[in-house]
């Protein structure tokens, strides 16, 4: 017999992932009323923002404002390509940061235009420097199941690059499934060998929900020991540079499924579902509110 875990933490990526590949403009005002209501539902753990090139993500050009004015509740992590916006993002504030880099060389120079390799050398020293000063680095581990243009990828691969990480100290490893393209199968088996493989690193899974396995990838994932998860509340979300990948899988779903499970998250269902309501007139993409009713006939 397996067994679930009592508590799970979710890191809300909606603020960040989900609204990077909106094209909508939503304000400051808008975005910052949406991370105090997750705050509000009781999230700790959230990607607020990205210090990126706003010529690239013009969704993200008000980075510097969002970690100046919200409320600061728990861990606020911001999203930073290079070593200049690990500078941006340090200047404004931030004291916990979120590098990235694609297993897949492809998806790597589609991103942001150097291989794998280039990368790492880049944000070594950068690391580094970001230890130096204490501050809680998450490594985002892209492509790490399938590729949009190399398609699947080797676990060997992902283990090797995610080890690099753990030995330059970072704090977490969000690994994921960028194009939504994974199985259970895959997830129990990836993430079995991560943890066996990486103790020492806090390790988080993030699936998007391309072909509706999101939720199976997730249960996949707690039982081999994944305690830990990035969501976007309404299913918000996508990558710019990986054609086909659709929403992250949805924050209020996924909390619904392990509450009936009864492992707790510490998040009020129908405050994360008020928050979702909260930014869905001011995206492109339609969020079925219809479903809250749902949920709360289901708390009752």
């Amino acid at each position: 017999m397996f067994s679930l875990p009592n508590n799970v933490t979710i890191i809300e990526v909606g603020p960040r992932d989900g609204l990077q590949n909106e094209k909508k403009e939503v304000s400051t005002k808008n975005k910052l009323a949406f991370i105090h209501a997750l705050q509000a539902a009781g999230i700790e753990e959230m990607e607020i923002t990205s210090f990126v090139s706003p010529k690239w993500v013009p969704q993200m050009a008000d980075a510097n404002e969002i970690v100046k004015e919200v409320h600061k509740q728990g861990r606020q992590i911001v999203l930073t390509p290079n070593s200049k916006g690990v500078e941006r993002a340090l200047s404004a504030g931030a004291n916990s940061v979120a590098v990235f880099v694609g297993v897949s060389n492809s998806f790597n120079l589609k991103n942001i235009n150097k291989t794998t390799a280039q990368s790492m050398q880049d944000l070594k020293p950068v690391i580094a420097e970001l230890k130096q000063h204490g501050i809680f680095v998450r490594a985002c581990i892209s492509t790490a199941f399938y590729c949009p243009y190399e398609g699947k990828i080797d676990s060997k691969d992902t283990l090797a690059l995610c080890k690099e990480f753990a030995n330059w100290g970072v704090d977490e490893l969000s690994v994921a499934d960028t194009i939504g393209m994974a199985n259970p199968q895959e997830s129990y088996e990836l993430f079995s060998l991560l943890n066996r493989e990486i103790p020492q690193v806090l390790m988080n899974a993030h699936f998007h929900d391309t072909r509706k396995m999101g939720l199976a990838n997730i249960y996949a994932a707690l039982l081999a020991g994944v305690t830990r998860f990035d969501t976007s509340a309404g299913g918000l979300g996508g990558c710019p540079f990986a054609p086909g990948a659709t929403g992250n899988v949805a924050t209020e779903d996924v909390v619904n499924m392990l509450h009936n499970m009864r492992v707790n998250t510490g998040i009020d269902l129908n405050k994360l579902c008020e928050a979702v309501s909260i930014i869905a007139p001011h995206v492109s993409r339609p969020i079925d509110t219809g479903m809250f009713r749902l949920y709360e006939l289901n708390q009752a």
